[in-house]
């Protein structure tokens, strides 16, 4: 059987948050250009930064997992040489794949590259594990639909097959993202990464009279989110999902920001490792923008996986900033602002490693000119220089409280 030593695997939008997933624990990072990728939006990886993402990982230790999983039309495939040509260059660890014609050109062109077996196919039980087997693919991330009972199940029916699941961010109201609403109402397609959550917005439902006059069917005056889902959580299912055979344990995300890869990145590294209480760690990741959140479908059918009553909760933190290097003989903290910062204010820094920290901002620098400041505002990434009692890790996150909590 697959050695079970589950590993971390985080998203990587772009190479900052890449080089943020790696500093807080990710044993490896999934990341792709937009042609090829179920991110399409929210990704600002091209060939170069996705060639140098590949380095950074590589020289950290870590593994990297390229994404190939669109639903491909015919002029896909005109543009997949170059592509090919990038990986064979670049070596990634992995390709992330869900088309039979694209793993039959990879298995044809990069032989030796492993292919994983993206949860886009849909793979749910262990007939269909053996299959993709033997077509050569090495790791299959199971659909979110597939129960603890059932991955059992493929593990002892598939017991070289390495086995991934996503463990926490947000679900599809369809089945593992076979959705055509994005594509229907605003002619942008989910399955070639472009999707806009239409599952998310506000609707109205609403019927007509015999006159043909529209009446309302709903409960309240603001509408209803008839099919946005909560978010999944299974920060405290991990020893379950190991002994069931999961060897690698996945974050959604690409597309969420810095303080989202940073956070689920510590909590889930420090639940794998044993250092800090499951419940507490949920209550940490509930400080991030969420729709509440669910176990999904582990333990069978969960009514409770739909959130009626609104599009997300909003955070009681904001992210204002990301500590981009620390001088040590000066005490000071380059931070790359992100919202704004002000001098009195107390924040608290998340650290790659470590407890967080709570500190006031008592002295702010401005490093193109040396001058003081009383506050610093983000956008075009505006750097200052904040003083700090200790030393203070690179990546570390900056938030604040809001304040009406």
């Amino acid at each position: 059987m697959v050695k079970n030593t589950p590993k971390l695997l985080s998203p990587a939008g772009n190479l900052d948050k890449l080089k943020t997933a790696i500093a807080f624990g990710a044993d490896a990072v999934y990341c792709g250009i937009p042609d090829f990728s179920l991110r399409v939006r929210i990704n600002d990886f091209d060939f170069k930064t996705l060639a140098e993402g590949i380095a950074y990982a590589h020289a950290h230790g870590k593994k990297i997992y390229l994404t190939l999983n669109i639903y491909p039309h015919e002029r896909h495939l005109k543009r997949l040489p170059k592509y090919l040509e990038f990986i064979k260059k670049n070596r990634p660890d992995a390709l992330i794949v869900s088309d039979p014609g694209i793993i039959a050109i990879l298995r044809k062109k990069l032989p030796r590259i492993p292919l994983h077996l993206s949860t886009q196919a849909n793979c749910v039980n262990s007939a269909a594990a053996r299959f993709w087997q033997a077509q050569g693919i090495k790791r299959i991330i199971l659909g979110r639909e597939t129960t603890l009972e059932e991955i059992r199940a493929i593990h002892r029916g598939a017991p070289k097959m390495e086995l991934e699941y996503f463990v926490h961010g947000a679900m599809c109201m369809s089945y593992s993202g076979r959705c055509i609403l994005s594509k229907w109402l605003v002619n942008r397609s989910a399955n070639l990464g472009d999707c806009v959550q239409p599952c998310r917005w506000e609707y109205e439902v609403s019927t007509q009279d015999e006159r043909g006059q529209k009446f309302m069917i709903e409960e309240d005056r603001h509408g209803t989110y008839l099919l946005n889902s909560k978010d999944l959580c299974l920060i405290e299912y991990l020893d379950e999902l190991k002994r069931a055979g999961i060897s690698s344990f996945k974050i959604e995300g690409r597309a969420k920001s810095i303080y989202y890869v940073a956070l689920t990145t510590k909590c889930y590294r420090e639940a794998i490792d044993k250092k800090e209480l499951p419940k507490k760690l949920k209550n940490e990741l509930a400080k991030l923008v969420n729709r509440g959140f669910t176990t999904g479908f582990i333990f069978g059918e969960d009514k409770e996986i739909q959130n009626h009553q609104t599009s997300h909760n909003y955070s009681p933190y904001q992210f204002v900033g990301e500590v981009i290097k620390y001088d040590k003989q000066a005490g000071l903290a380059t931070v790359r602002v992100h919202n704004s910062l002000f001098i009195g204010e107390t924040v608290e820094f998340i650290t790659p490693r470590g407890e967080n920290l709570r500190a006031k901002i008592r002295k702010m620098i401005d490093p193109k000119n040396g001058k003081r400041l009383g506050e610093a505002h983000g956008g075009q990434g505006r750097t200052v220089l904040i003083k700090t009692l200790g030393e203070i890790l690179p990546s570390t996150i900056l938030v604040r409280k809001t304040a009406n909590n």
